[in-house]
C-alpha cells in the first residue's frame, strides 16, 4: 500500500456526488485462457481500498466479471452486517441505504453486457440471440444478483490512457497473475486499506 495516493477523484460522471462509493474494476488473463487476475480499487472519501486475485486457468472476460463480483460482494457484506445490525434494534433497512455505488470498468464485455444485453438473456432464460447457452453465465447471474441489491451505476473508462486508479487495477492485474504463475496456487486472493477519517464509515 506504500506509495498509494488517497485523495484522487479520478472520475467526472455526471451521476456522481462526493458522496459516492467510487470502484474501478480490471481483469486479464496470459493466454486466454490461462492463468488470470482480477483486481479493484474501491473510493469513499478518505476511505481507500483495493483487492486483487487470480485463478489457475480462466479467460479475460470471466476475470473482468470477477473484479466487478467481488467489490460488489464486499459492499453487500457490510450491507448485510447493518441490516443484521439493524435487525437486533427491530429497526427496518429494506434495501441498500449507502452511498451510490459508481463502477468504472475499460471492459465492453461487461458494460454492454450489463448495460443491455442481460435484459435480453433473461428474457429469453440465459439464451442468446441465436438460442445457445449464454457465456459465463454463472458469474452474469452473481452479477445480476448484486446489481438488483446495490444499484450500482456503471461507465466505460478507456484502458491504459493514464488513469491512476485504472491503471493501478491494471498493475494488480499483472501481478496477481505473476503470482499464479510463480506459485501455482489453486486461487489467490488479496487486499489491503488506508485508514478512513471517522466521518467516512459506509464501507
Amino acid at each position: 500500500m506504500q506509495g498509494v495516493a488517497r485523495h484522487w477523484l479520478v472520475c467526472h460522471s455526471a451521476h456522481m456526488t462526493q458522496q459516492s462509493i467510487v470502484i474501478y474494476t480490471d481483469g486479464g488473463c496470459k493466454g486466454n485462457p490461462g492463468p488470470g487476475g482480477w483486481a479493484y480499487v474501491m473510493r469513499f472519501g478518505t476511505r481507500y481500498r483495493e483487492s486483487w486475485g487470480a485463478e489457475p486457468h480462466t479467460t479475460n472476460n470471466r476475470m473482468e466479471l470477477t473484479a466487478v463480483i467481488n467489490a460488489l460482494s464486499f459492499l453487500k457484506g457490510r450491507l448485510e452486517g447493518t441490516r443484521a445490525s439493524c435487525a437486533a434494534k427491530s429497526a427496518v433497512l429494506p434495501a441498500w441505504t449507502g452511498a451510490p455505488v459508481h463502477i468504472f470498468t475499460d471492459s465492453m464485455y461487461v458494460k454492454n453486457g450489463i448495460s443491455g444485453w442481460i435484459t435480453d438473456w433473461k428474457r429469453r432464460g440465459w439464451k442468446t440471440a441465436a438460442k445457445k447457452p449464454v457465456m459465463n453465465q454463472d458469474l452474469w447471474q452473481q452479477l445480476d444478483g448484486l446489481c438488483i441489491d446495490l444499484g450500482p451505476h456503471f461507465e466505460w473508462v478507456e484502458g491504459h490512457a493514464g488513469n491512476p486508479d485504472n491503471e493501478r487495477c491494471d498493475t494488480l492485474v499483472g501481478l496477481a497473475i505473476e503470482e499464479m504463475i510463480g506459485q501455482n496456487e489453486q486461487i489467490i486472493h488479496h487486499e489491503a486499506e488506508l485508514p478512513a477519517s471517522k466521518d467516512d464509515d459506509i464501507l
